[in-house]
């Protein structure tokens, strides 16, 4: 008996310092950024790699990039974005999910088809058509062409359609014979028991807006328009770069999503736990 506690002891010593190690790891590249943004740009680009901490610790370059840049608008344009994103992919996920896993129409096999091959070809090939579009009625330069590409998910609608299939059908028919239709059926019944899979959906789609860096680039010519990806990118010069900047800007643009994280950070790890996904 001895043996057992002792070797299940070695075993959770052996756990927490194996995940200990590795979450070091990860905070490497987090630590680094912040390091170099209190370096001069000599330190910055020098090859010795055994120079870790600045010589003078400086906050010149968090000062510089925030008189250069309107972070406060970066943060509006960024929020806004991922607030419209999140709204309407949980918005329409959920209704396509249902109408996919609870309900009987013609055709619905060759739609969710549909559905699944826009999950397996790569979305860039979506960017011109999208433009297109976007240009054509006009919206290129505002809030609604950067939320344009969220409006619809087809992994969302895959996400809460298995989500609603793994609900028992005695919940819908019990309702049916209280008096509900399909309506209240999915309002009051079936949708509050999917709010697990609703909230990783929020999440994966909020992370998925605040790096989105391609579509931002290209629908938005005009700065003030410009999420806080989209920003940093222009900061990367052609020839050089001033690297203690662009890590000082990062580390800013890093603010909003950790503020979220901390904010919700119950919510966080329900929804990804409960719906077995990861980020």
């Amino acid at each position: 008996m001895h043996s057992m506690e002792t070797k299940r002891k070695v075993e959770r010593v052996i756990v927490h310092v194996v995940l200990i190690f590795f979450s070091i790891i990860m905070l490497v590249p987090f630590i680094w950024m912040l390091l170099t943004a209190f370096k001069s740009v000599s330190e910055a680009t020098q090859i010795d790699p055994f120079v870790i901490f600045p010589t003078v610790w400086t906050a010149d370059s968090f000062t510089k990039v925030w008189n250069n840049m309107n972070f406060l608008l970066l943060y509006k344009n960024t929020l806004l974005l991922i607030f419209w994103r999140v709204v309407c992919a949980v918005l329409t996920a959920t209704l396509a999910g249902y109408a996919f896993g609870r309900l009987e129409f013609k055709g619905k096999n060759f739609m969710f088809s549909l559905v699944l091959f826009q999950m397996m070809i790569p979305a860039q090939i979506f960017i011109i058509p999208q433009y297109l579009m976007v240009s054509k009625i006009g919206m290129t330069n505002t809030i609604f062409a950067l939320v344009f590409p969220g409006i619809v998910t087809a992994f969302g609608t895959f996400l809460l359609k298995t989500a609603y299939m793994g609900l028992p059908v005695s919940l819908e028919e019990a309702a049916r014979l209280d008096g509900c239709n399909i309506f209240q059926s999915f309002l009051h019944i079936m949708a509050p028991l999917t709010r697990s899979s609703m909230v990783a959906l929020g999440i994966f789609t909020a992370v998925f807006a605040y790096k989105d860096l391609m579509w931002p680039l290209v629908v938005n010519s005009s700065a003030n328009m410009m999420p806080l990806s989209a920003a940093l990118a222009t900061m990367q010069g052609q020839y050089q770069s001033n690297y203690p900047q662009l890590m000082a800007a990062s580390a800013i643009a890093c603010v909003p999503m950790i503020v979220l994280y901390l904010v919700f950070q119950k919510q966080f790890i329900e929804g990804i736990a409960t719906s077995g996904g990861k980020l």
